[in-house]
């Protein structure tokens, strides 16, 4: 790779970088897989850089990739991994650690969907991306996306807590 190639990729890295980690772990639900999906859909936009930052947007291209790389983990991988539902001790209830909770709560109700379904509801929701740009980066029809969404809105709907997590969320979601 030429050292402007290379300086953009540098750059692009430092710039995104926080932003798929926080994709990445609504994909995975686990900090430590969400930067080792990271790191892994960077590796693969590295050997490929030239093509990537010649796309419209490098962005969605590398959000792709991890979409790909989360994926790949789940074929690769058939272990079945389950969140509980709390920490086993609670110390005092402050505002900091309702949030952690909340969170928790919705990383447990993400878990309970399916890998495609989750994708859609994260890209889809969190990401804030039409259903024609998830169709895209999915490789589907939109109406796939308008259905995935619909069945994986619906399941987390019946998560117990959800609800009231969401009651007491601030206008504009949980982000």
């Amino acid at each position: 790779m030429q050292a402007e190639q290379e300086d953009r990729f540098q750059e692009f890295v430092r710039a995104r970088w926080s932003h798929l980690v926080r994709t990445a772990y609504l994909l995975t639900g686990d900090a430590h897989h969400a930067e080792d999906l990271t790191q892994t859909a960077l590796a693969k936009a590295y050997r490929s850089w030239r093509r990537v930052s010649g796309s419209e947007n490098p962005e969605a291209y590398v959000r792709r990739m991890l979409v790909t790389c989360n994926s790949d983990r789940f074929r690769k991988r058939r272990v079945k991994e389950s969140l509980t539902d709390a920490p086993p001790e609670r110390a005092g209830r402050d505002e900091a650690v309702a949030r952690v909770e909340e969170r928790g709560v919705l990383l447990g109700a993400l878990a309970q969907l399916p890998p495609r379904q989750r994708a859609v509801v994260v890209m889809r929701y969190w990401e804030d991306l039409s259903e024609a740009e998830v169709a895209e980066m999915l490789g589907c029809s939109p109406g796939t996306v308008k259905s995935q969404a619909s069945k994986g809105l619906a399941k987390l709907r019946t998560y117990p807590g959800l609800a009231q997590v969401m009651d007491r969320a601030p206008q504009g979601g949980t982000k």
